[in-house]
């Protein structure tokens, strides 16, 4: 006979949701491992091809998720996206502008920068993570987006479960970091992983467990959090998806069962689900009708074009670009009300952009890969993806950019290399260059020396121990690849051309964008609205600034300015810079003279008004040199190099002392 309170107790069941329970959440997780362990499809392999599955941590756990996917319905999909890093030479400089990027203003729900956290702390200390992270060999990156992560409270516990889960699949502790982004239509967290087990050694992770096992591992652990999948939400999945300008699982399946490009749909299947999503599927082919990609091939038959994935694939990458602009104009305050929406095509004619950064960002967040928004002189507002940057910080918004198309195809300096090589027995070096043309001042030849360095590094030239070069007749091929390659990481050719917003440049020391446009020749032409008629009212103040310094002046009713106007600017400036400098350096300033070698440590860059400088210090004294990016891989460290007009040739490939100055 039941008691009062047996009588009184009605249980309630509800979704899973993770508040915190330590004790539970850890339970279970060790059911999750258990079954995982001794679920289907994970018993022993037969005889089989290699695959690689065995080679590294978890190779066993992942080629079984491999086998298994897909088996069970209902299941919560994740999307995992993962790349390794090698850490040599700019890695841990690479790696450093990585965590400072995932943590940057307006990822979090309140639009807040991201936080860092680890398996224990809410936050972590990502200044520790890469002091830790110095000297590894390369380091792991994922992307996890939950498709339903919205429904989750806090991204955290279901990332330290999936890291939890990770750790004992691969038999190591795992020495991590993530931030969780929620700026996007798909909340996904950015997870940074040593590449070091938890006895120092390198952590080697077997393919198939990146390429499926974690995947699984987060899939298992969302549909536990949140519950299987209904019919009525996997209905509703593929309804969304008839009327979709991108490409959808139902375009695919169409793919997979076309024949000779004709999907037949007359039959009709059993089933209240299969024939559910059969009505969808002619819907769908019916819009791909409407949209040119798909014709009708007799009663419910179509015939669908040759390149629909490709279609639809760009077709959904610009409606994305396209309520990205949308969303960082809003973002930014600019109003270009009826401007034109443009998509930079580097590979057009002449393709050419001058104007304004609105924003930066990530195209592709796992290989760092950026875009430019610009607010454009002529009118119109333009994406521009433009690859790997050497520096993000230069490009934040309020600077002014050019981009241009890069073709890849053989430079002059290629053809010349060539063109000695064939004369000297398929080699080249710098005397057989000036035997050739003694005309060739030293630093043009230094020029195709770095150019060769730079192919070197790339694996497509070879250079002998005494200096000289073996230039193979495919020379001019592989300088085409090389190129391809440099495009593929960087598609268009981008110039700072100021670091300083048009309000900075009206009334700063230095030389400007602006006052290269008041004495160009051929100055950039600006349109009278938007950023042109900003642009244009900038350049005046600009003049009338000048014109107060007493470096300009009006005759015959034209302004003339001061000989050698960019010059003096620089020097100004410069001279201003050096004197701040020397108060935190403690050491004075050398003025650095054409044709003077200079040699010291490369510190650190400084933006200036006249361009980017390199801050060189010696043993009593430092200088200030135009930068390049090549200098990164070498801060802190000694550089050298002859100063040639308004620019340095630095030989960091010469072996000096240990001395500085």
């Amino acid at each position: 006979m039941a008691t009062d309170g047996e009588d009184r107790f009605k249980p309630k069941l509800g979704k899973i949701r993770s508040r915190g329970d330590r004790k539970a959440k850890t339970y279970l997780q060790r059911v999750l491992h258990a079954a995982s362990l001794s679920g289907p499809g994970f018993g022993r392999m037969g005889a089989s091809a290699f695959s690689g599955s065995r080679i590294g941590r978890g190779g066993g756990w992942g080629t079984g998720a491999a086998m298994r996917r897909g088996r069970v319905t209902g299941r919560r999909r994740v999307i995992v996206k993962s790349r390794i890093v090698k850490l040599q030479g700019q890695g841990i400089g690479a790696a450093r502008a990585h965590l400072k990027y995932i943590q940057r203003d307006g990822v979090t729900r309140e639009g807040e920068p991201g936080r860092l956290y680890d398996a224990t702390s809410d936050e972590a200390d990502g200044k520790q993570f890469l002091e830790r992270s110095d000297g590894d060999r390369h380091q792991f990156r994922f992307i996890v987006s939950p498709e339903d992560g919205a429904e989750l409270d806090d991204l955290k516990p279901f990332v330290r479960g999936l890291m939890a889960e990770m750790e004992r699949d691969l038999d190591t502790r795992l020495d991590w970091v993530a931030v969780d982004h929620f700026n996007t239509d798909n909340p996904h967290s950015h997870i940074v992983l040593r590449g070091k087990d938890e006895f120092g050694k390198d952590l080697v992770i077997a393919r198939d467990y990146i390429s499926h096992g974690i995947r699984e591992r987060a899939s298992e652990l969302l549909t536990l959090e949140l519950g299987p999948v209904s019919e009525q939400q996997i209905q509703r999945g593929y309804a969304r998806e008839v009327d979709q300008e991108r490409f959808t699982r139902l375009d695919r399946e169409f793919l997979g069962q076309a024949d000779n490009g004709v999907v037949d749909l007359r039959r009709d299947p059993k089933g209240d689900f299969a024939r559910f999503k059969h009505t969808l599927k002619i819907g769908r082919l019916q819009t791909l009708e409407r949209m040119g990609l798909a014709e009708p091939a007799g009663t419910k038959r179509w015939r669908l074009s040759a390149g629909l994935e490709t279609t639809l694939r760009d077709m959904g990458t610009r409606g994305d670009i396209i309520r990205t602009m949308h969303r960082e104009m809003r973002a930014a305050g600019v109003d270009r009300a009826g401007a034109d929406h443009a998509i930079f095509d580097p590979a057009q004619p002449n393709a050419r952009i001058v104007g304004r950064v609105v924003a930066r960002g990530l195209s592709d967040e796992l290989n760092d890969r950026h875009y430019l928004i610009v607010d454009g002189t002529d009118g119109r507002t333009h994406y521009a993806e433009v690859g790997e940057l050497a520096d993000p910080g230069d490009y934040e918004p309020g600077a002014i950019v050019a981009i241009e198309g890069k073709a890849a195809e053989p430079r002059r300096a290629d053809r010349t290399i060539a063109e000695i090589a064939e004369q000297s027995g398929g080699l080249y070096s710098e005397p057989l260059h000036q035997a050739v043309d003694p005309r060739a001042s030293a630093e043009y030849v230094r020029a195709h020396v770095r150019r060769l360095e730079a192919m070197r590094r790339a694996g497509f030239a070879e250079r002998f121990a005494d200096g000289s070069w073996a230039i193979p007749e495919d020379f001019l091929d592989r300088a085409r690849a090389y190129e391809e390659g440099n495009r593929m990481r960087q598609p268009a050719r981008l110039a700072l051309m100021s670091s300083f917003s048009l309000d900075q440049m009206g009334e700063t020391e230095g030389a400007t964008w602006l006052d290269r446009q008041l004495v160009a020749e051929r100055p950039e032409p600006l349109r009278g609205s938007g950023l042109g008629r900003e642009a244009n009212d900038a350049i005046e103040r600009r003049r009338r600034w000048l014109m107060q310094q007493g470096l300009a002046r009006e005759r015959d009713g034209r302004t003339v300015y001061q000989r050698n106007l960019l010059t003096e600017l620089r020097r100004r400036e410069v001279s201003a810079v050096s004197d701040r400098l020397s108060k935190e350096l403690g050491k004075p300033f050398s003025k650095p003279l054409d044709g003077e070698r200079i040699e010291g440590v490369y510190r650190r860059p400084v933006r200036l008004a006249s361009g980017k400088f390199a801050v060189i210090e010696k043993s009593k004294e430092f200088t200030l040199v135009p930068w390049r990016a090549a200098l990164e891989r070498q801060r802190g460290k000694v550089v050298g190099g002859i100063v040639r007009g308004s620019s340095v040739s630095f030989d960091f490939g010469k072996k000096r002392g240990i001395g500085i100055g």
